[in-house]
């Protein structure tokens, strides 16, 4: 990234490579706090008319008013009110009414706050770790410059200093170090070689951001035509995280205007290391926001078979503005390329759960969106105390069964973290989440979280599985856990995929998808039925218990105990 300074979409990014302010002086007299204060004049005129109107009153116009804003502060740091009056008198209309102006300086501070704010540093070579240290030193010196700002103002314009002190964050709530690197880049994607990879992520949580949508509509498609081929990306606006997702290196491309899902992607993902990437070709290669001059959202992937690579597209449009496109397109890649390998994708959580009495239990939930996997874990969690031991999450949306070289079944993860309803989570759990999390309009319907819940460790062990259970959320059963007794009843049932829909997309009502997958499995049917029908086969064979589990989620007023009387059964069977 070239600017110094870039505000967008309420996304602030600072360019710490091509201009760092250590001091004061030096942010006052920035371009970015120009900017800034620019766009909250703008914002004062429309939502806060009648602070507006006082001091619009005797600057006139809002070239004037932004301009003398800027310079009354800048004085401010320096000197005291009545010193610079006697130097000029032009500023005394901010001190006619001085709590008026205090209110002022409040809102610009709450505006700067309410942003998403990004810094950034950009390397020219790869290092061993000293940039890290010198970029969180800077990080942490941009915070306090700015808190100082902040308090002696107020404290210049009051006449005392405050007793409460609020230790906020001020600064940047996100950093990026980038670097530049050489990879094995096929000539079709030279356009793709400039962008820099970003090394190490620092997060302030809580992370908050508004997007434009908050739930994923429809599926993705293949797309018979390469979209990236030779497409040349801006290197001023693009940045690319280097993703493992389960086995496989994923290469995601996104636009500065997509900040935060970029962000997000530090607490679902494992970020790959340099040494797995550098002179290196990805599995799957994600573009998501180009510009393409198509005002409707354009969403699918690609198969390039002449070099071994999944691609994923996503143009540049206010509806793919949700971290569920993001998410649910890299999984889709994956378990296409999984299928391709021969393994089956599967839409679930799993957990490995050692009970108080010494048993041990691995457990696959499979379902659709809003079906109750991750609220059946959360359930199991909730039941910590009184049954388990310890508890590892193995997955939490999506993982792939594969066979070893045994001809033993194992299952295995794709994310390091969950993309979860914060509505669904226990409200005390939801605050501990605080200092972790990275929440999306939070205050609307289907508010998420994204949240680190297990290590790459953890998930790429492989796994032995004992109980395969589909999520039913939508029948009444007094036996919550009911098991198969035939191979062709349990395909049946999972591969209609049945649940109802729970507003984590634009469905209504009782629904259904293939497999409870429409990330792999429904694009690529006459591939998965084989793949089903193999592995079931072989669960059968070794004995694993395939049935459903019904965690009641869509029915009204079960949301919460559904899952956790359905875990409580689940618990009794391992015990006996």
């Amino acid at each position: 990234m070239l600017q110094e300074f870039t505000l967008n979409r309420g996304r602030a990014i600072m360019n710490f490579t091509s201009k760092y302010c250590d001091n004061r002086r030096k942010i006052l007299s920035s371009y970015a706090f120009g900017r800034v204060v620019e766009t909250f004049i703008s914002r004062l005129k429309k939502d806060n008319p009648i602070i507006y109107d006082a001091f619009i009153e005797d600057f006139h116009t809002d070239d004037n008013l932004v301009r003398s804003l800027m310079e009354v502060i800048r004085f401010l740091s320096v000197c005291e009110v009545e010193e610079l009056l006697e130097v000029n008198n032009k500023y005394a209309p901010f001190f006619k009414d001085r709590d008026l102006f205090i209110e002022l300086i409040e809102l610009l501070y709450e505006y700067w706050r309410r942003l998403e704010r990004v810094a950034i540093v950009h390397n020219s070579r790869l290092g061993e770790g000293v940039q890290n240290v010198r970029f969180i030193q800077a990080y942490e010196l941009f915070n306090e410059l700015l808190l100082s700002i902040y308090r002696r103002t107020k404290r210049v314009v009051n006449g005392f200093n405050t007793d409460v002190y609020h230790q906020t964050k001020a600064g940047a709530n996100a950093g990026l170090i980038l670097n530049d690197v050489t990879w094995n880049c096929p000539i079709e994607y030279r356009g793709l070689a400039s962008i820099p990879f970003i090394g190490s992520v620092i997060i302030n949580p809580p992370y908050i951001s508004y997007t434009k949508k908050n739930t994923r509509d429809g599926i993705f498609m293949e797309h018979k035509t390469n979209p990236l081929a030779h497409m040349v990306l801006n290197e001023d606006e693009w940045f690319l995280f280097p993703a493992k997702v389960g086995n496989l290196m994923a290469f995601v491309y996104f636009h500065k205007d997509f900040m935060c899902h970029g962000i997000g992607l530090a607490n679902l993902f494992e970020l790959a290391k340099n040494d797995e990437y550098v002179g290196k070709k990805p599995d799957l290669i994600y573009v998501f926001g180009y510009d393409d001059g198509h005002d409707e959202k354009r969403t699918f992937y690609y198969k390039d078979r002449k070099n071994d690579i999944m691609i994923g597209y996503a143009n540049y449009s206010d509806e793919i503005d949700y971290f569920g496109y993001m998410k649910k397109m890299l999984l889709t890649l994956h378990n296409i390329k999984q299928m391709e390998r021969g393994n089956l994708p599967i839409h679930g959580a799993m957990v490995n759960i050692a009970l108080k009495n010494g048993r041990e239990a691995n457990i696959v939930i499979m379902g659709d969106s809003g079906a109750g996997k991750s609220e059946s874990l959360e359930a199991f969690r909730t039941l910590n105390e009184r049954y388990i031991r310890h508890m590892r999450v193995i997955f939490d949306d999506m993982g792939y069964l594969q066979f070893d070289p045994s001809g033993k079944i194992r299952a295995y993860g794709t994310e390091i973290g969950a993309f979860v309803r914060t509505d669904d989570l226990d409200p005390m759990y939801a605050f501990a989440q605080l200092d972790r999390g990275i929440y999306t309009n939070p205050d609307k319907v289907n508010a998420r979280v994204t949240i680190p819940i297990s290590t790459y460790e953890v998930i790429s062990k492989g796994y032995s599985v004992d109980y395969f259970l589909y999520a039913n959320n939508y029948a009444e059963a007094e036996q919550k856990i009911q098991l198969f007794d035939s191979l062709e009843q349990a395909i049946e049932v999972f591969q209609t995929g049945a649940r109802r829909a729970k507003g984590t997309t634009t469905e209504q009502g009782l629904v259904t998808s293939y497999f409870a997958n429409p990330f792999g499995p429904v694009q690529e049917q006459a591939v998965a039925e084989v793949l089903i029908r193999k592995f079931f086969t072989a669960l059968f064979d070794e004995g694993v218990k395939v049935g459903e589990m019904h965690t009641a989620l869509a029915i009204e007023g079960k949301a919460k105990d559904g899952p956790r009387a359905a875990a409580e059964e689940l618990f009794s069977r391992i015990n006996a």
